[in-house]
């Protein structure tokens, strides 16, 4: 959970959209937003493990649903905030942290179209639909206003060598991030990236970066998105990645 913030229950009755969050890092922050007292929708592809996550929060005395949605897919992102919108009247926060391993595992001569369309859709016009998304709602309802936090990666920084393609979805990320938190600020919306590092989750078993660096578990990353959410900052990359970037940024 979130330690102090769970204590004092920062997020008591304000709802909460977390997409990817079935599993790493998505997961652990379903799991810090409900025990900080939100209301989590969880948004993913796999319903089992949705489910799953939704079973686990509701055991631990949360509160949190689970939609299925592909959020690369502009239809299943408005029916996933219809249903907020419907369901709650607001949306006070959201994590979007989707995303594929897509674009990584080739030299960056040896992609094709095809993949290279996969991880732009997948890792970078996913996070942008549901920003946009987000952002109209959070001007539409009263009072307006709230957090949104974009998960980037420390491959977005400065490149990986055999992930060029997940690094400049990733790298699209930041710069989204930054342009959004600018153009909203004076509106009360604060708009963030996580920039993710090695975690101990499925992706990071398969990632670009291996062992060598200390990982980061998953209620800390959980804690994370839930700092960035709760306090006052905007246009903010806040890197998350045990010291695996300290030498170079």
């Amino acid at each position: 959970m979130v330690d102090a913030l769970s204590e004092a229950k920062a997020f008591r009755d304000k709802v909460v959209l977390v997409t990817g969050g079935s599993s790493g890092i998505g997961r652990a922050a379903v799991l810090g937003f409900a025990g900080a007292g939100a209301k989590v929708v969880l948004a993913a592809r796999n319903p089992e493990r949705g489910e799953a996550v939704t079973q686990e929060v509701q055991r631990q005395g949360g509160e949190a649903c689970f939609v299925q949605a592909d959020v690369s897919r502009v239809e299943d992102v408005e029916r996933v905030l219809a249903n907020i919108g419907r369901s709650y009247g607001r949306l006070d926060a959201a994590i979007n942290n989707a995303a594929t391993l897509d674009g990584v595992f080739a030299l960056t001569a040896d992609f094709t179209p095809d993949q290279f369309d996969r991880a732009v859709t997948l890792n970078l016009k996913s996070v942008w639909l549901c920003l946009a998304g987000e952002i109209r709602q959070m001007l539409a309802q009263s009072p307006s206003g709230g957090a949104i936090v974009n998960t980037s990666s420390v491959n977005a920084l400065g490149g990986a060598a055999g992930g060029s393609l997940y690094s400049a979805a990733k790298a699209g990320v930041l710069a989204l991030t930054k342009s959004a938190a600018q153009e909203y600020a004076t509106k009360g919306i604060r708009i963030n990236a996580l920039v993710a590092g090695a975690f101990r989750t499925a992706h990071a078993g398969r990632g670009v970066y291996h062992g060598r660096w200390r990982h980061c578990r998953g209620p800390r990353c959980g804690r994370a998105a839930v700092y960035q959410s709760h306090s006052y900052v905007t246009g903010h990359s806040m890197i998350v990645d045990g010291g695996m970037t300290a030498a170079t940024r």
